[in-house]
Parts: C-alpha cells; sequence; structure tokens
C-alpha cells in the first residue's frame, strides 16, 4: 500500500492522462480522429484558458488557500478588455489593463484573506458574487461585441500552415515554466511553501506570511485576468455571465495534479497534466455524443476522485 502510495505521489498525474487518453482512443466511435494532430491541437487550445488559470490555483493552494472567483474574475476582465478594445485600444494596451483588473481582484481577496485573518474560502465565495455581479454591470447585462482585434487570432486553431500550435499555447508553456521556476527555484516559492506548511513556524522563522498571502493572491490575479483574455479571444466577445464553474475545472486540474487541500505541496507539471486530463475528457465525451449532462456528472466524479487522492497521498505522508 505504501508503494503505491508513493508511485501515485510521483507519477499519478502522468498515468491518470494516459488512462484518459487510452479510455477515448480504444472505442471504435472515435479511434480514427481520437489521436490525430489536428484533434490535440483542438485539446491544446482548449486546455489553454484552465491551465493558466491553474497556474494561479497552484500558487493560492501550495500556501494553504483557495480562490473561488476564479470563472467570476475571467468573466470580469473579458468585458473589460472587450470594452476598452471598443474604444480603441490596442492588443498589448488592452492585455495589460486585463491582467491589471486580474491582480487588483486578486489583491483584494489577499488583503482580506491575510490582513483580516478570514478563510479564504468565505472572502472569495463574497468575490466571486461581486466580480459576476460588476461583469454584468460594465456590461449591461449584455454581451459586448467589437469590430476587430489580434486579440482574436491568439486562440485560433485554423491557420495557414495547418499544424502551428495558437499563440495562447505558446504563452501557457512559457509561464509555466516561468511559475515552475519561481515555485522551485526562488527565496519567495520557498516561502509560499512553508506558509502552506505550517503558516506559524514560518512566522516565527522570520516569513512575512501576511506579504507572502498578498503576493500570492495579486499574482494568481494576474494569471486569472490573463486567461479572460483568452477567454475573450476564443469567443470574440465580452461575455458577462462565461465561466461559470471554471474555477472547479481549475481546482480539481490542481489537485489531480498532486497539490494538496491542505497546503505546502503541488508542482506546476503536475498542475498542467490535471488540465490536460480536463480537456481531454471534454473532448473525448464530445466525441463520443454523450450529452452535456453526462459530460457534468463525470467532471463531477473526477473532482470527488482528486480529492479522495488527495487525502490517499497525505495517508503516505503521513
Amino acid at each position: 500500500m505504501a508503494t503505491l502510495r508513493r508511485i501515485l505521489a510521483k507519477a499519478g498525474p502522468f498515468i491518470g492522462l494516459i488512462l484518459v487518453i487510452g479510455l477515448f482512443a480504444v472505442p471504435a466511435e472515435t479511434r480514427e480522429y481520437f489521436l490525430t494532430y489536428h484533434n490535440f491541437k483542438i485539446i491544446f487550445t482548449q486546455t489553454v484558458i484552465v491551465s493558466i488559470g491553474a497556474l494561479g490555483m497552484t500558487l493560492i493552494i501550495v500556501s494553504g488557500a483557495i480562490d473561488l472567483s476564479v470563472g467570476s474574475t475571467v468573466a470580469l476582465t473579458g468585458v473589460v478588455a472587450a470594452l476598452l478594445i471598443q474604444r480603441g485600444w490596442g492588443a498589448v494596451a488592452t492585455t495589460l489593463a486585463a491582467i491589471g483588473v486580474g491582480g487588483l481582484v486578486g489583491l483584494l481577496n489577499g488583503a482580506a484573506v491575510a490582513g483580516l485573518r478570514m478563510p479564504s474560502f468565505i472572502i472569495t465565495l463574497g468575490m466571486l458574487g461581486i466580480g459576476r455581479g460588476m461583469a454584468k454591470w460594465l456590461a449591461d447585462n449584455q454581451t459586448v461585441s467589437y469590430d476587430s482585434s489580434p486579440i482574436n487570432g491568439w486562440m485560433t486553431t485554423s491557420n495557414p500552415s495547418g499544424y502551428a500550435l495558437p499563440d495562447g499555447v505558446w504563452v501557457a508553456i512559457a509561464l509555466a515554466a516561468a511559475t515552475s521556476l519561481l515555485l522551485r527555484r526562488t527565496v519567495f516559492g520557498r516561502h509560499v511553501f512553508a506558509v502552506g506548511s505550517n503558516e506559524a513556524a514560518a512566522r516565527l522563522c522570520g516569513v512575512r506570511t501576511v506579504s507572502v498571502k498578498v503576493l500570492v493572491f495579486a499574482l494568481a490575479g494576474c494569471f486569472f485576468g490573463l486567461s479572460g483574455i483568452f477567454q475573450l479571444s476564443r469567443l470574440r466577445l465580452g461575455d458577462p455571465t462565461v465561466a461559470v464553474g471554471l474555477e472547479l475545472d481549475i481546482i480539481a486540474a490542481v489537485i489531480i495534479g498532486g497539490a494538496s487541500l491542505n497546503g505546502g505541496s503541488g508542482t506546476i507539471l503536475g498542475s498542467i497534466i490535471g488540465a490536460l486530463i480536463m480537456s481531454v475528457l471534454r473532448n473525448g465525451s464530445q466525441q463520443m455524443g454523450w450529452p452535456n449532462y453526462f459530460q457534468e456528472i463525470i467532471i463531477g466524479l473526477v473532482i470527488i476522485v482528486a480529492v479522495f487522492l488527495d487525502r490517499f497521498r497525505r495517508g503516505s505522508r503521513a
């Protein structure tokens, strides 16, 4: 049993990804198309929004907290970006503004959680409603359309060569590498793990736990804001009702990837693999012709299994 737990702790996400791919590669209904490059190009593109969100969520969960306001932040930043494009802003300025809005939301979350010593679950649950309401208010409770923007091409899977991956995929890969270095090779990253493992002990060791938590939430908010930009690129309009339940997919991806809900453990690579598992599940379910409600049941079961695996791994460490 102990050996099985160690294997799951080290290679669990990769084993899960292989099993999910095999699940949809074997049936005759999906065999011909599922393993093609074009389909995996679609899967990688569909993973971008969840994977970038998972980078921020990994930082938060490793620090011993959680953020339920991700979907609202994505909707809010997408609406803000669409409104700025309407007013003639360029792609770079719009992207920076959306990231800034996401960072501000994260900063407010972090200040309330760390400064006021309030549970992250409650604070971010409240911000979920505030962010969604702000998005609907700014959009006048309707979608925000615009003529055109270079942002529209960042998530497209149709290009002249037919083989090049969308820009969003490369951005996600670059950010994953940078965030992994931040988490594993810097003093700040070690402090994040220390706070998540034992906040009281970290404080006694001289770690500025309040500053660390605020920075974690603010940085994660920037990631969520960027996810909002790629959501806008995918839809090509600002929709205040989009990304409902996105936080569940992101949290599930991080937990499947090996992070502990108790904090103190987690990897960026594992979270990216977890995001891929979620995308493969949705892609394969659609190809199998399973109805949407059945897909939601599957995703719910995956979340339950993810939490069970988290407890199983913690039993190994104990």
